[in-house]
């Protein structure tokens, strides 16, 4: 499974595309009839990368690697982010990828009204995103409502996949549930072709996302291989990058999450660390081991320490032995505080600078605008609306 990229002699005539996945399913009706529904297929190996494939496969240079990756802003981020994206950002930013970093501020009405701090949210975003290693130099920080041409590619996508097929989503159908809102909205419904317009229209090629995520992942590969198949050859089939902390457990035992009030935020202050790191879940075995399966709440904590030491969370178990809950929580307390620290002091000199921080996101706008207005260009010309 190889993810060498062969970039033709105009990058912009042709996608770039990886050894593919499926075969093409273009042909569906309102009942989605279809040969194998791409959305079933989420976890084909096709589809995706880990860490540790990455690393053996980019042998240190990733420049002719294009990303895709983001956040909404509603709140800020948190460890769970850190290391289960954040990281692999950075990591793919230094080796050379051409980084699209979007601030999701449509995406935020999806299920919930935007609010009057959504610019403070917005910024915080920009702030987290610099203070962990991004470079607005290297990678294109935008934020959605700023790039109408990203919108625009979403009605010609929506033509290309059904309703019962966004309708038996397994992640849109999580995600309203935990609005709490009493019906579906449309914009909830359409959620994955609005991540679909995100991706394709820069044609990136890799995606950090969570294990979750990856069925709306799998949207965008399925549109794309069939504009490509109806039309013309115009997007890359993007794979999702899965980090070695998929789905980081908050302080209650269920992934880390903004709405579940259970996170660990990259600004809290070392006391905060300590006393969110205090409450979360163990287990009565004082002899500590790595078991994700048998004891999912006490390798959390183990992963989480040894990620932020650059250790292995088997080495860091043996470490601790029978210290129990205690030892395991000081040492992951430890841990965290030490490697964010450095991330924690720079935040906070940038959430003073917003002119700086509102002058990235305009910057940003203006080459994800063209990249949009182009992709939407050849995007017309395929379906023969180039008059």
């Amino acid at each position: 499974m190889s993810i060498t990229v062969d970039v033709p002699t105009n990058p912009a005539d042709q996608p770039r595309v990886f050894p593919s996945g499926p075969a093409d399913d273009t042909h569906f009706s309102g009942a989605a009839t279809v040969q194998q529904s791409a959305l079933e297929g989420a976890l084909e190996s096709a589809a995706f990368l880990t860490e540790a494939e990455l690393t053996a496969q980019l042998v240190g240079d990733a420049r002719q690697i294009r990303v895709l990756t983001g956040d909404r802003p509603t709140g800020p981020l948190h460890l769970g982010h850190y290391l289960g994206s954040l990281r692999n950002r950075v990591r793919l930013q230094d080796a050379g990828a051409d980084m699209f970093v979007l601030v999701a501020d449509y995406q935020v009405i999806t299920d919930r009204d935007a609010s009057s701090s959504i610019a403070d949210f917005a910024l915080g975003l920009v702030a987290d995103y610099l203070a962990v290693g991004l470079d607005p130099a290297r990678s294109t920080v935008f934020a959605h409502s700023a790039v109408p041409a990203v919108n625009q590619l979403l009605l010609p996508l929506m033509s290309l996949i059904s309703v019962p097929e966004l309708e038996r989503n397994p992640t849109t159908k999580a995600e309203a549930a935990a609005s709490g809102r009493p019906a579906l909205s449309a914009l909830m419904l359409t959620y994955p072709v609005h991540q679909a317009a995100d991706i394709l229209f820069c044609r990136s090629d890799l995606v950090p996302v969570g294990k979750d995520q990856l069925p709306h992942l799998e949207v965008a590969r399925t549109v794309a291989r069939r504009f490509n198949t109806r039309y013309a050859p115009v997007f890359t089939e993007p794979r999702a990058l899965i980090s070695d902390a998929p789905s980081v457990l908050g302080s209650d035992g269920h992934k880390m999450s903004k709405s579940h009030s259970n996170t660990i935020p990259l600004q809290a202050t070392a006391d905060q660390t300590a006393a969110l790191i205090k409450g979360f879940k163990t287990d009565t075995d004082r002899h500590i081991a790595f078991d994700p399966e048998h004891r999912p709440e006490v390798s959390n904590l183990l992963l989480i320490t040894a990620l932020c030491r650059g250790e292995d969370p088997v080495q860091v178990a043996e470490q601790i032995g029978a210290g129990g809950a205690s030892a395991l929580k000081r040492a992951a307390t430890e841990a965290v505080n030490e490697h964010l620290a450095p991330i924690r002091a720079r935040r906070l000199e940038l959430a003073a600078e917003r002119g700086y921080l509102s002058a990235i996101l305009r910057r940003g706008a203006e080459r994800a605008t063209a990249e949009a207005e182009a992709t939407l260009t050849r995007v017309r010309e395929a379906m023969g609306m180039a008059y």
